[in-house]
Formats: C-alpha cells, sequence, structure tokens
C-alpha cells in the first residue's frame, strides 16, 4: 500500500485545517526534535559502558544538605 502524490496532500491539507498555520511549525520543530533524540539514544544505546561520559566530579567546597538533593557551597572559616 503507497501513498501518492494525492493522497499526501490530502493529509497535509487536513493537518493544516486541523492544526492551523500557526500551529504546524511548532509541531514540525518538536517533530524534528523528538526524531532527533530518538535517534541520538538508539546510537548512544550501542557504546560500551566504558565509553559513555561520566558526570564531572563535584568541587571541594561543596557538601550535600540534608535531604541530600541539592549541593550547597559553604565557605572555609
Amino acid at each position: 500500500m503507497r501513498l501518492g502524490m494525492g493522497e499526501i496532500i490530502v493529509v497535509l491539507a487536513l493537518a493544516l485545517l486541523f492544526f492551523g498555520p500557526s500551529k504546524l511549525p511548532q509541531l514540525g520543530a518538536s517533530l524534528g526534535s523528538a526524531i532527533k533524540g530518538f535517534k541520538k539514544a538508539v546510537s548512544g544505546a550501542d557504546e560500551p559502558e566504558e565509553e559513555k561520559k561520566l558526570p564531572a566530579p563535584a568541587a571541594e567546597n561543596t557538601s550535600l544538605t540534608e535531604d541530600a538533593s541539592v549541593p550547597v557551597k559553604r565557605s572555609r572559616s
């Protein structure tokens, strides 16, 4: 089952009527970024664990708060 030029034009016309001309560029941009993220995730899954980047080491003057979720910088006295 193939889509011909007529069917593609009908689908695009319906999308224009349904979403409006102001929303179509936003939808295209979000769809493009979603596809880009998917491709990046798929290609990243093939890399071995050692090649993945490790997070940057923490600075010397930081410590974790009581809830251990937000680092707080403490000055030396």
